[in-house]
């Protein structure tokens, strides 16, 4: 079967760079799923994109589907045929629906029962006829923010400005919002022309005669090696920052690397104004010594050749100098206040209009601080410094450098505070209570930063969660979720002595006490502890924990998490050997009984009738105190072989004592015994839900 190349090209206005990977990307699973469907087998795909264009190249693409022979199961013969030996209606139907004709049908055994069956022949499709569907696939396509244009009532990205849908030689027809496929595409939007592509096979060469490098890695490595070469000619060194990297990739077509100067005057400001100013407005890359230290120097991409650079790097420069002088102007500006009187304008500032401002923020926080570090036993140096963070850790909100760069919100509550004579470890909660920031953000270095990160995040999620807001589906504008994570992640780094439950507690005692709660306490205490228990099951789940495991250490609390994943660990070692199952088969024999046990009551040894209950009794009381002992101290691997001594004492009364007896009082008394032994093994996990292979 000959195969084709083909290529699909949607040449748009320039898109915004967060949306070029992720788009292409999307285009490309969409079409091997398409292929997929239609059997349409192919050599390679691969994908090109810059701002202006998304594009995929099928290499290898054959010319038709492949033809299908199959049998095709219809009805059992005696429904095929009526009293007088003729075809129903039901095999006629069948017939139809396959192609063919009743004199086509033949019988086949299933199972011992006759079925009629029929030969289908499926002729495969041309690819030719199949590719206009491509349309539907464009349109398909989905992005963060959409847009109409004209009176066209397509939403997309941006305005699709041409369409190559390119099949060998063969246009393959079809339009999108009155944009007709074609073999023309575009070169750069000022240095290329129009370009007619007469085999896909010329689409990269042909692009890059007209200043546009079409593939997405090839570009990225070009302007790595570019900066490399300027680096090791000006015996710089420039940190490349790969999200910097990738997203000035997608807002150039032909990237020329440049440098620039600015003033070393500006060089007393705080490193990070400087890189915020050069990087996150800019997308400049800022260049250091061999030590560490900004020189006054940048380089940055251009979308072009190498014409007129020095005017170029004079504009670049013009524009960071005026940025720098306003950064500069705020920095001096906010030095003139005090930290008290930026307290003071929290307070006019609304946090949330039904849990009051900033300032009322702030207190909660102080408040949860004092308690959760009574909880932790932290000596007064650390309760003290945790107290002054809470207290002035939002304070650099209202400073005109934050204002300008919301960036460097915490960092900028740092340096003030170290030029306002703040101690060291305070200044540095300042910016520590806002990590961890994101999924694989570190914690905070200092328990003091830790316990403030702690309330922090806790007071917003759980104020949140008292007047009703909480997330739902894909729906959650103020990232509770990655906070509680932050939460979740902090304890365990820090393995501090405390339940997210004991946690949970007393932010909503704080709330409550400020008269936040618009709900009932019991309610909303339910839904912040499982709300907490999926970012403990997720915890788990990305350290390859398996569901069976979680299920059992997860499935009455979450209690301590540095023990949980003690706990898991050891459940996982033990998984595939043969002893575990017997040990989890008899805790889990109990357990399952314990459930019948109804009423109060307390264990009457001398209502015993043999000695395998006495025997389990005895058991029971040393397995309850060491078990017990063991998790306090986080020793699960102690807990568990403790409870493992239970197996053969539990088979033993299994095997000569019927639990349910006849006798009420005796039977009372040993459901008692289960329930009381089940509460001691639930503590550790619950057994029954773990899964062994058969």
């Amino acid at each position: 079967m000959s195969n084709r190349d083909f290529l699909l090209e949607i040449g748009l206005e320039e898109l915004p760079a967060r949306f070029v990977t992720t788009s292409v990307n999307q285009l490309k699973d969409k079409i091997k799923s398409w292929l997929a469907e239609e059997r349409l087998q192919y050599e390679e795909i691969r994908t090109f994109a810059t701002p202006r264009r998304l594009a995929i190249l099928i290499e290898g693409l054959q010319e038709s589907q492949p033809d299908i022979s199959e049998e095709a199961k219809g009805p059992a013969k005696k429904i095929a045929y009526d009293e007088e030996g003729n075809w129903t209606k039901a095999a006629q139907g069948f017939a139809r629906g396959q192609g063919v004709t009743t004199e086509d049908l033949f019988f086949k055994e299933v199972k011992g029962v006759d079925y009629i069956h029929a030969k289908k022949f499926i002729q495969g499709k041309k690819t030719v006829d199949l590719l206009p569907k491509m349309k539907d696939i464009i349109t398909s396509l989905h992005f963060p923010k959409n847009m109409r244009w004209g009176s066209n009532d397509l939403r997309f990205a941006r305005p699709i400005r041409w369409l190559v849908a390119l099949f060998g030689k063969e246009v393959i027809p079809f339009s999108i919002s009155a944009i007709e496929t074609g073999s023309t595409t575009y070169g750069h939007r000022f240095l290329g022309e129009k370009i007619e592509i007469t085999n896909p096979g010329e689409y990269v060469v042909s692009l890059l005669g007209e200043y546009v490098i079409a593939n997405q890695d090839e570009r990225k490595r070009a302007i790595r090696n570019q900066i490399e070469s300027m680096t090791e000619g000006n015996g710089w060194v420039v940190p490349i920052d790969e999200e910097l990297l990738e997203e000035v990739n997608n807002l150039v077509e032909y990237p020329t690397a440049l440098s620039g100067s600015f003033d070393e005057d500006f060089l007393t400001l705080p490193k990070e104004v400087l890189i915020t100013s050069m990087k996150e407005h800019q997308r400049y890359f800022p260049v250091e010594n061999n030590e560490g230290d900004l020189l006054p120097h940048f380089i940055t991409v251009r979308n072009g050749d190498h014409q007129h650079l020095d005017n170029v790097s004079k504009g670049n420069e013009k524009v960071l100098r005026a940025r720098l002088s306003d950064a500069a102007f705020f920095y001096r500006e906010d030095q003139k206040g005090t930290i008290n009187d930026a307290l003071q304008r929290l307070e006019q500032i609304v946090y949330h209009e039904e849990l009051g401002s900033i300032g009322d923020k702030v207190r909660r926080v102080r408040d949860l601080v004092k308690i959760v570090g009574l909880k932790l036993s932290v000596d007064s140096s650390t309760a003290k410094t945790a107290e002054r963070i809470a207290e002035i850790c939002k304070f650099d909100l209202v400073t005109q450098m934050v204002n300008e760069f919301p960036e460097l919100q915490g960092r900028m509550g740092e340096v003030y505070a170290e030029l306002a004579g703040e101690d060291q470890e305070v200044a540095k909660g300042i910016y520590e209570h806002y990590q961890p920031r994101f999924a694989g953000d570190q914690s905070p270095t200092t328990l003091a930063g830790t316990i403030v990160s702690i309330a922090e995040k806790l007071d917003t999620i759980v104020t949140c969660f008292a007047i009703g807001l909480i997330p739902t589906g894909s729906q959650d504008p103020y990232a509770l979720r990655r906070q509680a994570a932050g939460v979740v992640q902090m304890v365990n780094d820090h393995k501090l002595e405390v339940t997210l439950e004991d946690l949970i507690k007393s932010c909503l005692d704080v709330a409550n006490r400020r008269q936040l709660l618009k709900r009932e306490y019991d309610e909303v205490e339910k839904e912040l502890t499982e709300f907490f228990t999926l970012r403990v099951k997720a915890l788990l789940q990305e350290q390859g924990v398996q569901y069976d495991v979680i299920d059992a250490v997860l499935n009455n609390e979450i209690g301590h998490i540095p023990t949980i994943i003690k706990k898991t660990r050891i459940l996982t070692e033990k998984h595939n050997d043969q002893a575990f199952k017997k040990v989890v088969e008899a805790l889990s024999r109990v357990t399952n009984i314990a459930k019948k046990a109804e009423g109060e009551g307390e264990i009457n040894p001398t209502l015993f009738e043999k000695d395998e209950e006495l025997a389990l009794y005895t058991h029971y009381k040393e397995v309850k105190t060491s078990v017990s002992e063991a998790l306090k101290q986080g020793n699960a691997k102690q807990a568990y072989e403790v409870l493992a001594t239970l197996e053969p004492v539990i088979n033993q009364y299994f095997d000569h004592i019927m639990v349910m007896a006849e006798d009420e009082k005796v039977r009372a008394n040993r459901l008692y015994l289960m329930r009381e032994l089940s509460e001691v093994i639930r503590s550790f996990a619950h057994f029954q839900s773990i899964v062994f292979a058969q």
